[in-house]
Parts: C-alpha cells; sequence; structure tokens
C-alpha cells in the first residue's frame, strides 16, 4: 500500500503532468504547509519512480514527472474496501480490455526492484537446496507439492474433498466416501496435467494456443465440459465483468497473451502473466484458472523455478485479487498473492 505521503504526490501528478519536483512540491504546500521537506520528496518520487508508478521525463533542470503507465496496473489498493461495496456500485470495466494484452501489458514492468530482489533470493535459496538433494528426494519433494497443488486448486473450484482424501485418492486411487465421481475425476486429471508437464520437460516452449488447449483436455476429460474455445457466452459469479463471446476474437486474445508470454524473458513475469491473463479471458467453459495454475506452474518447473502449490492462501482471497484483476486490470493484489505463495513453496517443500 501507498502511504499518505505518496498518495498524496501521485494525486498531485495525476491532477498536473509534467511537473518538476520544486511545484510538485509547491502544489503540496498549497494544502499543507508543513507535508515535507525537499529532500523528503525527493526520496519520496525516487522510491514511486523505482516502483514503476510514476516516471521521469526529460534530464537535469528539465526533469518533470508523469504517472507511468503501469500506474493503473501496479497501483497498491485495499481489495477488502473495494468489495465491501456493493458490486453494482463499484466503478469496475464491465468488459474486455483489447488494449490490456498489447499495449498496456506490452513492456510494463510487473515487479519493483525491491520484490525482484526478493524473488532471485528465493530462486537461489530453491536452487541450492535442489543441488542438496538426490534425485530421489528431489522427486518426493515435487510430488508433495504436486499432490497439495492438485487439492488447492481443486479446493479453490469448489472440489469438497480434503487434502488426505485427496492424497489416498492420488495414491491409492482409494476414492473417498460421500463425494462425486466428478469430484475425483476433477483431481485425477489434475494431478496428470502435472505430471505431463513435469515430464515433457520443454512442452511449453515456446507457449502456444493449441498447447493450452490441449491442457485444458487433460484437465476436464470425464467431466461435463466442453473442450477446446468455447463459442458462446460465459458469466463470471460476482461480478459484472463479461469476457468476450466471440471464438475468433478469444483465440485472438489467446494467441496475443502467447505472444506477449514468450517475448519476455523473465521466468517470473512469464509465470504471472499466465497465471492471470488466461483467467481474465475465459477462453473455455470451464476450468480456466485450473488450466492457468497448471500452465503457470509449468511454465517455472520447465525453466527450473520453484513451483507454487498456492497451499495457504484463502479461496476467498484468491477469487477477490482474480475479480480485481477483471474489474480494474490491476495486478498488485495478485502479485502478492504469486510473491508469498513462491516464498512458501520454496522453503516448504525442498529445504
Amino acid at each position: 500500500m501507498l502511504t499518505n505521503d505518496e498518495n498524496k504526490i501521485i494525486s498531485v501528478i495525476t491532477s498536473n503532468p509534467s511537473q518538476s519536483s520544486k511545484d510538485i512540491l509547491k502544489a503540496l504546500k498549497a494544502k499543507d504547509k508543513g507535508i515535507m521537506s525537499y529532500a523528503t520528496l525527493k526520496r519520496r518520487l525516487s522510491k514511486l519512480v523505482s516502483n514503476n508508478l510514476i516516471s521521469i521525463v526529460g534530464r537535469g533542470r528539465g526533469t518533470t514527472y508523469v504517472v507511468s503507465q503501469e500506474f493503473q496496473l501496479l497501483n497498491p489498493f485495499d481489495v477488502e474496501e473495494y468489495f465491501a461495496q456493493d458490486v453494482d456500485k463499484r466503478k469496475a470495466k464491465k468488459g474486455f480490455n483489447f488494449d490490456l494484452i498489447t499495449h498496456v501489458l506490452n513492456g510494463a514492468k510487473f515487479f519493483t526492484k525491491e520484490e525482484l530482489e526478493i524473488l532471485n533470493e528465493l530462486q537461489e535459496e530453491y536452487t541450492e537446496n535442489i543441488n542438496k538433494l538426490s534425485e530421489t528426494e528431489n522427486r518426493k519433494a515435487l510430488e508433495h507439492l504436486s499432490i497439495d497443488l492438485t487439492w488447492k486448486s481443486s479446493e479453490i473450484e469448489g472440489n469438497t474433498y480434503t487434502l488426505l482424501e485427496t492424497e489416498a485418492l492420488l495414491k491409492n486411487k482409494e476414492t473417498a466416501k460421500g463425494k462425486t465421481m466428478e469430484e475425483a475425476n476433477m483431481l485425477l486429471n489434475h494431478k496428470e496435467a502435472i505430471d505431463f508437464l513435469i515430464q515433457e520437460n520443454t512442452y511449453l516452449e515456446p507457449l502456444s494456443v493449441a498447447k493450452i488447449e490441449n491442457i485444458h483436455s487433460l484437465l476436464v476429460q470425464n467431466l461435463k465440459v466442453d473442450r477446446n474455445i468455447r463459442k458462446g457466452i460465459v458469466t463470471v459469479t460476482g461480478t459484472i465483468y463479461k469476457p468476450l463471446d466471440n471464438e475468433h476474437q478469444i483465440r485472438e486474445a489467446l494467441q496475443d497473451m502467447c505472444n506477449l508470454i514468450n517475448n519476455r524473458k523473465n521466468i517470473f513475469e512469464k509465470a504471472l502473466l499466465a497465471l492471470v491473463l488466461i483467467s481474465y479471458i475465459q477462453a473455455f467453459g470451464d476450468g480456466n484458472k485450473r488450466t492457468a495454475r497448471i500452465i503457470s506452474n509449468g511454465i517455472l518447473i520447465q525453466n527450473k523455478f520453484c513451483p507454487i502449490s498456492f497451499l495457504t492462501i484463502d479461496s476467498v482471497e484468491y477469487k477477490k485479487a482474480m475479480l480485481f484483476f477483471y474489474e480494474q486490470n490491476n495486478i498488485s493484489a495478485f502479485k502478492r498473492i504469486f510473491i508469498d505463495q513462491l516464498e512458501y513453496a520454496a522453503i516448504t517443500y525442498f529445504s
């Protein structure tokens, strides 16, 4: 979250773009004479630039500041406060943003310098740990994470199997009493899909629409879900956001997403983009978020990065972060989940 002073600085720059630091301070002091010193303002501006929320224009005495292209995408926001409003009173984007993938996200920096330092340190720790493990130990650790991921990913979608019941099903093919065969198939399919990507360790390079469709097909086999890109309307519970309903536009959006991800060099960015955009596009009648979590983890695993189980995330918190991206095209809440869950995985499964 931004501090009160940082919010005031952003407000001044938004109201009057391309101002110098001295002009910004003058505008701030017009409202509150004791707000901050010039040295403090310079530090605040430097932090906002570092976090990609504002941009510098010009050099030397001609330096001015503007709100960055990434501001709407990255601006830290209180999600709980946002969802305290009724769905019809939220100032939400009601439809698919055609500029989001091809323009807004193209070239944007998703992680701050501090966040990248945290992620890189976690990756170094993960790499050191797995290098100490034997092949058998590493396989067991990955199996443990895969089971946790299978359970949590399905639980987020309403599956009522417990973690212990899921483990019994996946290891011993023991179905739980009182549960439906559809729930068992959802779990078995999920494990099969993640195992496939672990075994076929170059499958997602490069990412393509056909490969996403194939992973989705694995996830929905023996379920009452249509395969392939949908041809009709789909609704998302709890939001006024309406995904695309034209098959050709959906396919084009997926292709644009694949191009965006394939052109990125940073693996964390690739995984995060897959996680949010496959869900956002809603290309299939069902199973979109499960597909997103599998593809995202596949990207991490196939690049020898630490995968994520999402085990400790609250399902409601996950859904709110996703809906916030749908309605505001703001990735800040989901980014926090991504970083927190990667940290949990790195120190839990492979240490």
